[in-house]
């Protein structure tokens, strides 16, 4: 009973933070719209609410779930990034993760390269916070990280992000305790913009689609010990790699 009221109370924050912050936005955007709307992938114009919306969203149902701030912590960092990309990264051609790192040796910061080390760094932190033994923890880093990344990968048409981390992170609904509760987090959030993103009025952007990947990655983080973590984040890796390199050409 309290494994589920834990579920819900994360569910029912994540989804009712999120839409709330997103129909606010909607009706009392901060600074010029035009800096809100971008052009997906059929030239429609959508709106980037839904990105600060999820990040915010995951961010407070995560909080009474009692990670020790592991998880909000991971969110907040990876929709920081992701938000960061998406303004000052709009206009740079550069895909995947090698030119940004060929751009980082020759001395140039991309936003890229932004995103990965700031990412990185705030996962390794949140699984030290989750794990306890050294080796567990720069794997739940991976998992957390290649999580953010992998789900910021399928981003690339309308609805796709928020329906996979829909499907990735119903499965841990039917877990007890904490990894149950972080499951329903991503998935909270996720279903409070999937009809505006699959009705191609908004995007999550890299703010939403690497916030709900951190989150959905800290509750598989929650739930594996280490075997499952290290089959975890050899699928990660995989799934970046080969993700990284479709989406480069």
């Amino acid at each position: 009973m309290a494994a589920r009221k834990s579920r819900t109370a994360a569910f029912l924050t994540a989804l009712g933070t999120t839409r709330g912050v997103y129909e606010v936005r909607r009706s009392r955007a901060p600074g010029e719209p035009a800096r809100w709307r971008r052009s997906n992938y059929a030239g429609r114009t959508v709106d980037l609410y839904a990105g600060p919306a999820t990040v915010l969203g995951a961010a407070a149902g995560s909080a009474p779930v009692g990670a020790r701030g592991a998880v909000a912590l991971a969110v907040l960092a990876a929709g920081a990034c992701g938000a960061y990309d998406d303004r000052a990264g709009a206009g740079d051609p550069r895909r995947g993760f090698a030119a940004h790192l060929g751009a980082l040796r020759q001395g140039e910061v991309t936003t890229g390269a932004v995103k990965l080390l700031g990412i990185g760094a705030a996962a390794l932190a949140a699984g030290a916070l989750l794990k306890e033994r050294p080796v567990d923890r720069l794997l739940a880093g991976v998992v957390i990280a290649g999580g953010a990344h992998c789900v910021n990968l399928l981003d690339v048409r309308p609805g796709r992000a928020c329906v996979g981390v829909l499907a990735l992170g119903a499965p841990g609904l039917l877990r007890g305790g904490t990894a149950g509760a972080l499951a329903a987090v991503p998935v909270g959030a996720a279903a409070a913009v999937v009809g505006a993103d699959l009705g191609e009025r908004t995007m999550l952007g890299d703010a939403g689609a690497h916030a709900l990947g951190a989150a959905l990655g800290a509750a598989v983080v929650a739930g594996n010990g280490r075997a499952g973590l290290a089959v975890h984040a050899l699928g990660v890796i995989a799934g970046t790699a080969y993700g990284d390199r479709v989406g480069s050409r």
